[in-house]
């Protein structure tokens, strides 16, 4: 096949194009749904602002979604802990009829909302909802995040239809309207590509106004198969210029915590390293000799 980039549908059902027409169809509309994203990022932004200030606090990020929405939640969620080191007890996933151990996702539990409002209220003071319905109105989305703001707890939410129920209700409302899809209602495409970046794009920024990104490197990684301790020894490495045989000694005296293992392979003790950590709420920049920082946006 002559692939010649992304083409329009037109008025063609997607099934009635030629193969190479409906793959450039369907490259079109992910690319489309990009561009909807750009449209979000100052509500993207602020929405990171509020789960990086609930991590900080130690207050705990709840991701609540069903169906499609659910699993680009649960990809989100899950990265956290091993990217930027956010404690497993900080993050929680409610997906409507728990998450999938095989292939099926009941429809029926996305209109549930007994399961929805019995997690949001294991909710506490402090704790922020990221809430995502690719229409804005699934029920299980919507009760999770009415029963969050009944006990004043910070909701943020997606969705894909401009003006939807769960927008209006939210505290920071990120609107991605991706409009029609090509196989029409099949939000696994557009929409849940926009929901992607854009959870994407929000949880990346909050690492980064944590701390937990230091010249562009994952520096709170925590590096637990070979090819993750690999990674933190280069880390490691580039920031303080040392061999790989001191960035390992680092590593493994610091237990494999990346940000300890850089100050000890800048001769500083273990104790004080990890006081200093502490005292600079987990921002390496500030424990770092002058030479060697970058100075990271604030919370």
């Amino acid at each position: 096949m002559n692939w010649s980039g992304p083409q329009q549908q037109g008025d063609h059902p997607i099934d009635a194009l030629s193969r190479e027409s409906a793959l450039s169809a369907m490259l079109s509309s992910h690319m489309a749904a990009l561009n909807v994203v750009a449209g979000a990022c100052l509500e993207i932004d602020l929405a990171a602002g509020r789960v990086a200030a609930a991590l900080a606090a130690g207050n705990v990020l709840h991701y609540a979604a069903a169906g499609s929405s659910g699993l680009m939640a649960l990809a989100d969620a899950c990265e956290l802990p091993g990217t930027f080191g956010v404690a497993a007890n900080q993050v929680r996933i409610c997906m409507a009829g728990g998450v999938p151990v095989n292939g099926v996702m009941p429809g029926d539990t996305e209109d549930g909302t007994d399961e929805a409002i019995a997690a949001a209220r294991e909710m506490t003071a402090g704790d922020v909802a990221i809430v995502i319905s690719a229409s804005g109105t699934t029920p299980f989305a919507v009760a999770f995040a009415e029963a969050a703001i009944s006990q004043d707890n910070s909701v943020i939410a997606i969705a894909n239809v401009a003006g939807a129920r769960l927008l209006e209700i939210a505290d920071v409302a990120v609107a991605l309207p991706t409009g029609v899809e090509v196989i029409d209602g099949s939000t696994r495409l557009g929409a849940g590509t926009a929901q992607k970046v854009a959870l994407n794009m929000m949880s990346t920024q909050a690492g980064i106004l944590l701390g937990h990104v230091h010249d562009g490197l994952m520096v709170n990684l925590v590096p637990d198969n070979i090819k993750l301790r690999q990674r933190a020894a280069r880390i490691v490495m580039q920031i303080t210029s040392v061999t790989e045989d001191v960035a390992e000694e680092a590593l493994t005296r610091a237990g494999y915590n990346t940000k300890l293992a850089i100050l000890i392979a800048l001769g500083i003790s273990p104790e004080i390293a990890r006081t200093r950590l502490d005292g600079a709420s987990g921002r390496l920049s500030d424990c770092l000799p002058a030479a060697t920082r970058n100075t990271p946006p604030t919370i």
